[in-house]
C-alpha cells in the first residue's frame, strides 16, 4: 500500500521529477549532503522535528548503535537505527507534510551557494539533473522539486499496512555501489554520467563512471 501511494506522489526513489530521461541531454549525477548542503539533511530533519529533550534522549538511546558502527562501518544499520528511534510509526501523510516544512525553513541555511551555481550552469546547457543520496528520499523530496531535479535516487523507507515507517529501510543504503547500481537501474546498464558531483568516499563509485569528476570541490556556505 505505502509503495503505491509513494509512486502515486511521483517520491519513488526511481521515479523521474520531469519526464523520461532514457536518452537525449547529457546526464549529471549529484550527492546531496555536503555536496548541494553543508551538512547532513537527514540529521538535521530528526532534530528539527523533536524537542531538544526528545532528540537528547533519542541520541542516547542510539548510543550502541553508534558503538557498533565504530567496529563495523555499516552506515546502513545506524541509519535503520535513527529511522526507529525518530521515525517509526509515523504516518506517510505527515512525514510528507514535515519535509515539505523542513524545506521551507531550512534550504536558504542548507544550500552551498557554488554547488548551486554549477547545477544552474548543467541546467543552462540543457542536462537532466539527477540526486543521488543516501538520506532518504522522501524527506530529499521538498528540496530536489524546488531546484528542480529531474530524477530523485534516494534510500527508502519502508512502511507498514498503514502507511507508517516500519522503523527500517527498503532495500539497500544508497551508498557507494549502490548509487551506481540505481542510477543502472533507473537509465539502464549503458548509462553514461557527463558528469557527477560528491564529497564523501560513498560517492567514489559515482563519480568513477562520470566523465567529470567533482569530487570535494564545493567549499561555499550560505550567506
Amino acid at each position: 500500500m505505502a509503495k503505491r501511494s509513494l509512486m502515486a506522489k511521483g517520491l519513488t526513489a526511481s521515479t523521474g521529477m520531469t519526464g523520461d530521461l532514457h536518452e537525449g541531454p547529457p546526464l549529471v549525477a549529484f550527492d546531496f549532503d555536503g555536496t548541494l548542503t553543508v551538512r547532513d539533511s537527514f540529521t538535521a530533519f530528526l532534530k528539527w522535528r523533536v524537542s531538544p529533550a526528545r532528540h537528547a534522549i533519542g541520541m542516547i538511546r542510539l548510543f550502541p548503535a553508534a558503538m557498533a558502527y565504530v567496529f563495523d562501518r555499516n552506515r546502513g544499520k545506524i541509519k535503520a537505527a535513527a529511522v526507529r528511534e525518530f521515525l517509526k510509526g509515523v504516518s506517510l501523510e505527515q512525514l510528507e507534510r514535515e519535509a515539505r516544512a523542513f524545506a521551507q525553513s531550512e534550504a536558504p541555511r542548507l544550500f552551498r551557494p557554488d554547488a548551486l551555481a554549477v547545477w544552474r550552469r548543467w541546467r543552462a546547457k540543457g542536462a537532466k539533473l539527477v540526486i543521488v543520496t543516501a538520506s532518504p528520499d522522501l524527506v530529499v523530496a521538498p528540496f530536489a522539486r524546488g531546484l528542480g531535479a529531474d530524477v530523485l535516487i534516494g534510500s527508502r523507507l519502508a512502511f507498514d499496512a498503514d502507511n507508517r515507517v516500519a522503523g527500517v529501510l527498503l532495500g539497500a543504503n544508497c551508498r557507494g555501489a549502490e548509487k551506481v547500481a540505481r542510477l543502472r537501474e533507473r537509465f539502464g546498464d549503458n548509462m553514461s554520467l557527463a558528469a557527477a558531483y560528491g564529497d564523501t568516499s560513498g560517492d567514489r563509485e559515482m563519480l568513477a563512471i562520470a566523465q567529470e569528476k567533482g569530487y570535494r570541490i564545493f567549499r561555499g556556505k550560505p550567506g
